[in-house]
């Protein structure tokens, strides 16, 4: 029998993902819904509210509820430090996780995960946790790459794995060999989005698509949190930007509705793909 999980629930639909198959596989769920990320349909679950500085509170929460686990889940905006209100446990922390986070990202994650395991709990990734829901090698839907737009894809794929080493971002846009966007800060729908705004020479279009996005991992960052993720939405608004198809490296991008996206994929006339390295 698996350990009653803490889910740490940030923004987007893979909180909700791993909520469902915790719940599909009868396994016991207790939710910490950060205020201004979580979803409200998360409410379904047990838990509770929490302010992103209430360290002190969650681990306590986390505590009584039982929890063995947790696992990191969701969009979370990095916060002006200075306007956070912490509890006791948050302000002893924070000094710490304000240099890591003067560090990067995933110095950040890294400091928040080690705060977790110094309390007992052991850390679970959502991919693990997901199980099969990993984009594979090869074709997922009907549609595969032309020599062309693989080859934007391998460059697109080779940006984002460099634009992920000095941890800026997870996700670029390559269309006819041109980047047209790297992904920061703003996340993937935002930036596809600012490729959807670009001159009609730049980029494809619905009648004649061009052009991929790709994510890849950070390959500093550690794997049990913020794996790349696309869902049919992202599906939708690379349709919306005029491009051909959606890639990244096989077994390192969780698909959050496997049949949706192919279903998206399929009507849309996009291929996605996942590079064997």
């Amino acid at each position: 029998m698996s350990v009653k999980l803490g889910l740490i629930a940030g923004g987007g639909d893979l909180p909700q993902a791993v909520a469902q198959r915790c719940e599909a596989e009868r396994r016991a769920i207790y939710v910490v819904r950060l205020d201004g990320f979580a979803d409200p349909h998360l409410a379904r679950w047990p838990g509770d509210d929490f302010g992103m500085a209430q360290i002190g509170a969650i681990l306590k929460a986390l505590k009584a509820q039982g929890c063995g686990a947790v696992c990191l889940a969701g969009i979370v905006s990095r916060p002006d430090f200075k306007t956070l209100k912490p509890d006791f446990k948050g302000a002893t922390l924070l000094p710490g996780i304000v240099a890591a986070a003067s560090r990067g990202d995933d110095a950040l994650l890294r400091k928040i995960l080690s705060v977790f395991e110094a309390e007992g709990f052991a850390v679970e990734g959502a991919d693990d946790i997901l199980g099969g829901e990993m984009l594979g090698a090869g074709a997922l839907g009907v549609r595969t790459p032309t020599p062309e737009q693989l080859s934007d894809l391998k460059k697109a794929l080779h940006v984002a794995e460099r634009s992920g080493e000095l941890d800026i971002g997870q996700g670029a846009v390559v269309c006819d060999g041109l980047v047209l966007a790297v992904e920061a800060q703003e996340g993937t729908d935002a930036m596809l989005g600012r490729v959807a705004e670009l001159p009609a020479d730049l980029r494809g279009s619905s009648s004649d698509r061009k052009g991929v996005l790709a994510k890849a991992p950070k390959p500093i960052q550690d794997l049990r949190v913020d794996m790349p993720v696309i869902g049919p939405r992202t599906v939708e608004l690379a349709a919306a930007a005029g491009l051909a198809g959606i890639g990244g490296v096989a077994g390192r991008l969780i698909l959050i509705d496997r049949s949706a996206i192919v279903a998206a994929a399929d009507r849309l006339g996009l291929f996605v793909w996942g590079e064997e390295r």
